[in-house]
């Protein structure tokens, strides 16, 4: 919460639950899934600034849902009633508002935007100093009213351009993305980090820089990162012919470069197969499929996406979204008989769009209350001015164009449940007809709310007649399309496929657009072996004990019911692989589908979703690069609006498989070699500033050493030196000592003489003990908790202890469990390290330290 923001006390009357009774009830409304009632209890359960809980089962939030959405209704002719909308939104079985409107719709205890995701930025090509720090304020304010930002980059000038200011050239585009993720990193609402994409075209001169940005460790941690790719680069990379960038990369350029396309598209190639970043954003399909960019003029033009990347957004636009479970549609699941209820379907399209509808009018009363809240505030005009004025443009644009974001989740579970194998042909086309029906029906249900409710007030039937995807609807139904043309449009753009994360844990399904990931796994939780009836699975390499239970994914479980399998008992791995085999999920899981295939698939899809789809390729571990290059090229051709890789290790999960992994041994070589690589990680020691030198080795700390920085007697160490090499050097046959080069800027190499000597002798003395631990293999963050454990009485070498700690939590992977942590929201003690921070993966709360 705002320093300048008060908590609303409860009503008097008002029951308060307390968070174990809500619990208890919501595990059993969720049928004993734990994790489902937990996340459910801590982020959409209506509750207040003090933590006072006002609803005990997700179905009190449905009944407020309900109640607010049939508010709005009866606004309007032909209005649905509190019952009827309550049906479809109940037990999370057909209509499910995610995110934003889940939690703040009937929410008088916050202060917050119903939008799950916006993007902002600046007329034309302003790149001023005043310009980028507005974005940032904006990013900021956004980010603290829950809402998940995207900006574009491409606007700020490439590094060494002259600028008329003491600095005379641009430091360009990197300096203010390390900016815009420490701001993400800054503002955290409810246990929630703040969420951003950063994005720019692959025209930019310095969108190399741009790509590899986020290949050094520990930078830029706070946002996704995305290319804007167009098609004539992907020409370029294709016939292998130069690439010209230039600034600005659209009009008249005033600085241009050739550069060799074949070697910047192997770099994105490359960091996408080792980290998973950049994405991709084919940004010539966005605009060419774009319903809003037929209004380009009027102050729609596109670009950039929301952090998931599933809305492309104009400047100060926003969406809202809602997402249909398709599993719910399926008769007689997983039995010969099974059929899917398109007429149901096609109702209830209409009802979801009916009430999308219904929730931006909801917005606009939340945005009329965050701008009552800037004028309240007791501080000056110049101070609110940004602020309001962000919000201002937000509420215009929300009135103007009425934007909404149907998508869908379960598209996996539905298909099992057909009896159709997830990335078939047989299967792919069912689904293409699945989304054509959505975009059909959810076009005709806006034709229909513009005749009772009025049009987007922009709507111009000649300005959209050659758009792509209103021809598709023109073809399919030309009657539709006639009506549109008389009564106009209640919504400028309609319909997306987001990810579905915590919403598919509600709903029990599959996410998204997304197969199953695994239909059997294997969670593990710490255990004291000394404890009564307590089970012995694994006992990892530090000693920790564990207990390994098997989980079915939700309705393999249903499969297994259905055809007569106990779900109750114990089942040997062996027994498990050919359950699976029988199953429709075999061969139909996230590692296992065809993955050309499925850009193939995500292609066809597109062609019937005005907006774009968040999808992610899953690849093994042992894939090769060009792997990464063939699938980004297929989706290009197949006509993705983006795609997103993720190569199995290239960022650690929180999932084992089933299969038992061989022990290995985690210690490091017993002899140091003479040349190690480094990194430089500075950190503040009480007010002093102090630099740690981190020898690597197989790309994980193996030593470290730590000096003053710019002191007589200290390290002087430009700001712009991150890596290089500690040597172990001999004075004489029984004397070493250890040395870090570097490369300057001119190419000349730059040595530092005797890093132990730089130590006080205390420091020395623990770096020696921290040293020795990583060079016997403890994992890095059993290092970490000794290293914040040890006891020490003098305050600067506390402060010097804590900038350690955080130097190295740089290197925990993503995923390690924080032994013995419990998580401050719900108790979870599931509680793992992500990027350093420790983040519950129960709740999603998050806390760096």
């Amino acid at each position: 919460m705002a320093l300048n923001e008060v908590s609303v006390k409860a009503p008097a009357g008002k029951k308060i639950y307390a968070q174990d009774e809500a619990v208890k009830a919501s595990l059993e409304y969720f049928k004993g899934d734990d994790l489902a009632a937990r996340v459910w209890v801590n982020k959409y359960a209506l509750k207040d600034s003090f933590g006072n809980i006002f609803e005990l089962t997700p179905d009190d939030m449905h009944r407020r849902l309900a109640k607010e959405i049939a508010r709005i209704e009866e606004r309007y002719p032909n209005p649905l009633t509190e019952e009827e909308i309550y049906s479809v939104l109940k037990d999370f079985r057909y209509i499910v508002p995610q995110g934003g409107p889940m939690t703040g719709i009937g929410n008088d205890y916050q202060i917050a935007s119903l939008s799950n995701c916006f993007v902002v930025g600046n007329d034309g090509n302003s790149d001023s100093y005043g310009g980028i720090m507005k974005i940032d304020q904006e990013q900021v304010q956004l980010m603290k009213r829950r809402g998940g930002v995207g900006h574009d980059l491409s606007h700020i000038r490439p590094k060494g351009s002259p600028v008329k200011n003491s600095a005379l050239t641009s430091t360009g585009i990197v300096p203010f993305m390390e900016r815009y993720s420490n701001s993400t990193r800054e503002v955290a609402q409810d246990g929630r980090r703040g969420a951003l994409m950063l994005s720019v075209s692959i025209k930019h001169p310095d969108s190399e820089s741009f790509i590899d940005a986020k290949m050094e460790q520990g930078k830029v941690t706070g946002a996704n990162v995305s290319v804007k790719i167009q098609d004539d680069f992907m020409q370029a990379v294709e016939t292998g012919t130069p690439y010209i960038q230039q600034y600005p990369v659209t009009g008249e350029a005033i600085y241009s470069k050739e550069t060799d396309a074949m070697r910047l598209w192997q770099k994105i190639v490359k960091n996408a197969w080792q980290s998973a970043e950049p994405g991709i954003l084919f940004w010539d399909t966005i605009i060419k499929e774009s319903v809003p960019d037929c209004y380009a003029d009027l102050g729609y033009r596109t670009v950039s996406t929301n952090p998931c990347g599933e809305i492309p957004l104009c400047p100060y636009d926003s969406c809202r979204l809602l997402a249909i479970n398709l599993y719910s549609y399926v008769e007689n699941p997983f039995t010969p008989q099974a059929k899917f209820n398109f007429e149901l379907f096609k109702e209830h399209v209409h009802y979801a769009q009916r009430i999308m509808d219904d929730i931006i009018d909801l917005e606009l009363e939340k945005i009329d209350a965050i701008i009552g809240k800037v004028d309240a505030d007791p501080e000056a005009e110049e101070i609110k001015y940004t602020e309001r004025k962000l919000w201002e443009n937000i509420q215009r644009k929300a009135k103007e164009g009425r934007r909404t974001g149907i998508g869908i989740t379960a598209e996996g579970d539905m298909l099992a449940a057909l009896g159709l194998r997830y990335g078939s042909e047989n299967a792919t086309d069912f689904s293409v007809e699945i989304h054509k029906t959505i975009a059909v029906e959810a076009y005709r249900s806006s034709v229909h709310l513009a005749k009772e409710r009025g049009p987007f007030t922009i709507y111009d039937a000649e300005r959209e007649k050659n758009n792509p995807l209103i021809n598709r609807i023109k073809a399919e139904d030309a009657a539709l399309y006639e009506k549109m043309t008389k009564y106009g449009r209640r919504n400028i753009a309609l319909l997306t496929i987001a990810p579905t994360g915590t919403t598919s844990l509600m709903t029990q399904t599959t996410s998204g657009i997304e197969p199953v990931f695994l239909p059997v796994y294997k969670r593990r939780r710490k255990v004291n072996p000394n404890d009564k009836d307590v089970r012995v699975d694994f006992v990892d390499e530090v000693g920790d004990h564990w207990e390994e239970f098997t989980v079915f994914h939700h309705h393999f479980k249903t499969w297994m019911k259905t055809n007569g399998y106990d779900t109750s008992r114990e089942y040997s791995q062996e027994e498990l692989d050919v359950l699976v085999e029988k199953s429709p999920y075999y061969k139909a899981t996230s590692n296992d589908v065809d993955w050309l295939n499925k850009v193939r698939m995500q292609g066809r899809i597109q062609k019937w979703v005005d907006h774009s789809i968040s999808v992610t390729i899953n690849l093994p571990n042992d894939v090769k690069e060009e792997l990464v290059g063939n699938l980004y090229f297929e989706a290009w051709k197949s006509g993705c609006k983006g795609v997103t890789v993720y190569r199995d290790g290239s960022r650690s999960g929180v999932l084992i498989s089933n299969d038992k992994p061989a022990k290995k041994d985690g210690s490091f070589p017993t002899h140091r070699p003479e040349k190690l690589e480094a990194d430089v990680v500075r950190f503040q020691n009480n007010k002093e500033k102090w630099i740690a030198f981190i020898g690597l080795m197989d790309g994980k700390p193996y030593e470290i050493f730590t000096g003053l920085h710019d002191d007589e007697d200290g390290i002087l160490l430009p700001r712009s030196v991150g890596k290089g090499y500690i040597f172990k050097s001999w004075i004489d046959e029984e004397n070493s000592r250890y040395d870090f080069q570097y490369v300057n800027k001119r190419g000349y190499k730059t040595t530092i003489e005797g890093l132990s000597h730089k130590f006080n002798p205390v420091y020395w003395n623990y770096a020696k003990l921290i040293s020795g631990t990583l060079r016997h293999g403890m994992p890095i963050h059993k290092v970490v908790e000794l290293v914040t454990s040890l006891q020490l009485d003098n305050e600067t070498i506390n402060s010097w202890k804590a900038g350690v700690a955080r130097a190295l939590k740089k290197y925990i992977p993503d995923g390690t469990l924080a032994d013995g942590a419990k998580c401050g929201e719900c108790g979870s003690e599931e509680v793992i390290y992500q990027e350093g921070c420790l983040t519950c993966i129960s709740c999603g709360s998050s806390k760096c330290g």
